[in-house]
């Protein structure tokens, strides 16, 4: 009876695609539309072992081999961020920006689930072995209120599975609310978070995924990562859904 109620719904209201708005069908990846999750301009190799953006982005070069991937970008090799590695799954722009911000502020949390299997599918690979856990970004609480849910929370839930690893968001907590990040040059982000969160002793010896939707300019994944280098974490690596390149 469940099942003939859902798809008399699908006949009268049929589910539609929460960034082109067109009704779902074949080659979907639900809740996006099969035609969306093929627009999503994945981030491929070469890319620098350390923080992880194309090394063809970055030196101007499209014919880069592979075998680059091995060697950190120049900006890594004289400045390295704090954590050990980072990946994301695909450039922040077009389809995938449109799918965060519905994602993040529209209220569809259900997006988590496809956002989540893009990192998966881009990212798991290069993982490095002995992983102890996934570490949400924390939120303020009052904007998590008022949000209603931690994205970053959400990805990592959906991501526990397919990597096999277990959630510990207690091991990370934000000790004051900071402006959106999204509204500072990148100078005024590192100073916006520095300071900001707390790890807890759990994290000591561990080898540790801090989990975000987006990687801008590194400034808050790198906060994280002294808060947990700081409280004795072994290493520290981040995922994220997309980053702005």
């Amino acid at each position: 009876m469940h099942a003939w109620a859902v798809a008399a719904l699908d006949l009268l209201f049929p589910a539609l695609c929460p960034v082109c708005e067109r009704p779902l069908a074949d080659g979907r990846r639900d809740p996006l539309c099969g035609d969306c999750w093929r627009a999503i301009e994945r981030i491929a190799p070469p890319w620098c072992r350390r923080c992880g953006r194309p090394l063809a982005v970055l030196d101007g070069d499209d014919a880069l081999p592979p075998a680059v991937a091995a060697v950190p970008c120049g900006a890594c090799a004289t400045d390295p961020p704090a954590f050990d590695w980072a990946r994301a799954a695909a450039d922040y722009r077009g389809t995938l920006r449109e799918a965060l911000h519905a994602f993040k502020f529209g209220g569809k949390r259900w997006l988590a689930r496809p956002l989540a299997a893009l990192i998966v599918e881009q990212c798991a690979a290069s993982v490095p072995p002995g992983a102890s856990a996934l570490v949400p970004v924390p939120l303020a609480r009052a904007r998590e209120r008022e949000r209603g849910f931690n994205q970053a929370a959400l990805l990592a839930e959906r991501l526990a599975g397919p990597l096999g690893l277990p959630v510990r968001a207690a091991w990370l907590a934000r000790r004051r609310a900071t402006l959106p990040q999204s509204e500072l040059t990148a100078a005024e982000r590192a100073a916006n978070v520095r300071g900001v969160f707390g790890a807890a002793a759990a994290v000591a010896g561990r080898h540790v995924i801090v989990v975000d939707d987006v990687l801008t300019t590194g400034a808050t994944a790198a906060e994280c990562a002294r808060s947990l280098r700081a409280a004795g974490a072994a290493s520290v690596g981040v995922l994220t859904v997309a980053r702005v390149l």
